[in-house]
């Protein structure tokens, strides 16, 4: 077993209160479905900065990510299967997902 981030790009909330409502209900069934694998539900990501190898400061993130989670998983395909179910893809975005290496 090994933790896995799902990183998560682009998709949508909805425009009126019953979209958003909708949405979050998604988010929340596959959640439960996930169950125990779920280590960290994560959160959606604000405003972004880019910091080059310069020191330079560019407004925005330069992956375009728009949030994570933390799973639990037996593999790097169990991990997608898990990830296969996110609402995000729902809306059309896309999930990444990295194993995470402890070190040390």
């Amino acid at each position: 077993m090994a933790n896995y981030v799902l990183a998560y790009r682009g998709g949508a909330m909805g425009e009126s209160p019953e979209e958003q409502e909708a949405a979050m209900t998604a988010w929340m069934n596959w959640f439960g479905a996930l169950g125990e694998a779920i280590v960290d539900m994560g959160s959606p990501f604000g405003a972004s900065s880019t910091i080059g190898a310069d020191g330079s400061v560019k407004d925005g993130g330069a992956s375009t990510l728009t949030g994570y989670s933390i799973v639990v998983a037996d593999s790097q395909e169990d991990a997608v299967a898990k990830a296969k179910g996110c609402p995000v893809l729902q809306s059309g975005g896309a999930v990444e997902v990295y194993e995470s290496v402890p070190v040390g």
